[in-house]
C-alpha cells in the first residue's frame, strides 16, 4: 500500500488506464493518452472486451460525460458548474488523468490568486541579476500545458477576482501566451484545453465576463437524481477512504449509508421523501460530498474510539456539523427535524436518541 495520503487518479487508477489503451482501436485527437469514447468509458465504468472492469467514476447521466469530453475535442474550454459537491472537482481530475496522463497541472482559484499564477512569474533573484530572461521565468501549470499539449485545470475560477480571469481571454481566444518582457510567446501545442470549475453558491462573487464565458461550454453537473444513485456513490467514495486510510473498523452497513443519505436529501429538498411532511431547508449546501465527509467522520470514531463498528452516536457529530452553518437558525430547522421527522421512525430511534443528546 502507498504511504501518499491522496494519490493523483492516473496513479490511483493506472491500471484501469493502462488496459483502455490496449484495447483502444478509436481515432484520438492529437496528444490524448485514450480516444474520446475512451475516456467516457473510463468515467463511467463498464466491462472492456477482454472482460477487465472499469469502476465508475462518475454515476450520473453519461452525456454530460460525452457533452464534456467532447467540448475537449474543440477549441473551446470547458466549465463544470453546480452546486458545492456534485463532483466537479473529481470529474475535472479524472478527465484530465485520461485524456493527457497527468492531473496535477492545476491552479487553485482563490481571492488571492493573481496573473501571474495564470499567466507567468519571475525568479527575482535571476531577474535582478541577469534581467528578463528564460532562465528567469517561471512557468505556470497553465504555460506548461501550452507547451506540452495537455490539459490545465483551473479550480474555483469565479473565486479569482475577474481582472485575472481576463489574463485567460488571450490564452482561450488565441492559443498564445505572449511574454512581451522577452518579446515572444509561447503558442499552444496540439491538445492543451482548460477545465474550469465554479459553484453556484458563488454567483456574483466574482462573476465571469460575457467575453470570457464565450469562450466556454459550460456543462451542469446536478445533485444525484434518485436516492440509490446518491447511496451509490457515497458508498463507493467511503469504500475508497478506508482502503486508503486502512482504518480498523467495519465496513458501513447499507443501512446506515442510506439513513445519512435521507437525512440530507430531505433537508436539501424540503419535503420527506414520502412527500407528506414539509420541512424547512437550512443555510448548507447538503451535497454528497459533505454526507461522504459525515460517514468517513463516523468510521474514524468507530475505529479509534468505539468498537470499530459504525453506530448511530459516530454519526451525529458529523450530522450536526454538516446541517448546522448558521448557529441560530440552522438549529432551528435541525431540531424541528429532528423532532416531526426523526422520532417517529421507529427504526431511527438510535439516531434520534444520538443526534437529540449532540445537540442539548
Amino acid at each position: 500500500m502507498s504511504q501518499t495520503l491522496r494519490q493523483h487518479a492516473e496513479q490511483l487508477f493506472a491500471q484501469e488506464l493502462e488496459e483502455l489503451q490496449k484495447q483502444d482501436d478509436d481515432k484520438r485527437p492529437a496528444n490524448w493518452k485514450l480516444s474520446p469514447q475512451s475516456v467516457v468509458q473510463y468515467l463511467m465504468g463498464g466491462k472492456l472486451k477482454n472482460g477487465f472492469e472499469i469502476s465508475p467514476k462518475y454515476i450520473g447521466n453519461k452525456r454530460l460525460m460525452e457533452i464534456a469530453v467532447a467540448t475537449l475535442t474543440t477549441d473551446r474550454a470547458l466549465l463544470l458548474y453546480g452546486l458545492p459537491g456534485t463532483a466537479k472537482s473529481w470529474v475535472s481530475e479524472h478527465l484530465a488523468a485520461a485524456i493527457s496522463g497527468d492531473s496535477t497541472l492545476i491552479v487553485q482559484g482563490t481571492a488571492g490568486t493573481g496573473e501571474d499564477s495564470i499567466r507567468y512569474g519571475w525568479n527575482y533573484a535571476r531577474l535582478l541579476a541577469e534581467g528578463p530572461s528564460l532562465n528567469a521565468l517561471v512557468e505556470t501549470p497553465i504555460m506548461r500545458a501550452m507547451k506540452e499539449g495537455c490539459i490545465a485545470r483551473i479550480e474555483e475560477l469565479t473565486r479569482i477576482g475577474a481582472d485575472v480571469q481576463d489574463a485567460l481571454i488571450t490564452i482561450l481566444s488565441e492559443k498564445s501566451l505572449p511574454i512581451p518582457e522577452l518579446n515572444t510567446e509561447v503558442q499552444a501545442v496540439k491538445g492543451f484545453n482548460i477545465i474550469a470549475t465554479a459553484n453556484n453558491r458563488d454567483k456574483g462573487v466574482n462573476e465571469l465576463s460575457s467575453a470570457l464565458k464565450r469562450r466556454f461550454n459550460t456543462v451542469i453537473l446536478p445533485v444525484p437524481d434518485s436516492m440509490d444513485e446518491e447511496i451509490d456513490i457515497v458508498r463507493r467514495r467511503v469504500e475508497s477512504f478506508e482502503k486508503i486510510m486502512e482504518l480498523p473498523a467495519e465496513k458501513p452497513a447499507l443501512e446506515d449509508i442510506r439513513r445519512i443519505v435521507t437525512i440530507f436529501r430531505e433537508l436539501r429538498n424540503g419535503v420527506t421523501l414520502d412527500g407528506k411532511t414539509k420541512i424547512k431547508v437550512p443555510s448548507g449546501t447538503l451535497s454528497t460530498a459533505e454526507a461522504i465527509s459525515v460517514v468517513n467522520n463516523g468510521l474514524a470514531m468507530a475505529a479509534y474510539f468505539g468498537d470499530g463498528q459504525l453506530k448511530a452516536n459516530d454519526l451525529a457529530a458529523g450530522i450536526l456539523g454538516a446541517v448546522i452553518k448558521d448557529p441560530v437558525q440552522d438549529k432551528l430547522v435541525w431540531q424541528e427535524y429532528l423532532e416531526t421527522v426523526v422520532k417517529p421512525r421507529d427504526e431511527w430511534k438510535d439516531v434520534y436518541r444520538a443526534c437529540r443528546d449532540m445537540s442539548a
